[in-house]
């Protein structure tokens, strides 16, 4: 008696590609989320008012001068 075709390999049947489709769509999503850059943060805090200008002027061209240094 073939067991994929009575009972339940015939239920779950279409099972097994919804789970194979779900396991692809997980292994192939980007886990990488890149975290902001430097230059990103400052603005953010600029923006939010957590720095005023002449800081935030201050430390982006720290920034410009590490990044042509490096």
């Amino acid at each position: 008696m073939n067991t994929f075709t009575h009972g339940w390999g015939m239920g779950l049947g279409w099972l097994i590609p919804i789970v194979i489709f779900i396991v692809l769509v997980y292994l192939l999503q980007d886990k990488k989320k890149e975290p902001s850059d430097a230059q990103d943060i400052l603005d953010k805090r600029y923006a939010n008012g957590g720095i005023d200008t002449k800081e935030y002027n201050e430390k982006s061209a720290q920034l410009r001068d590490q990044a042509l240094k490096g």
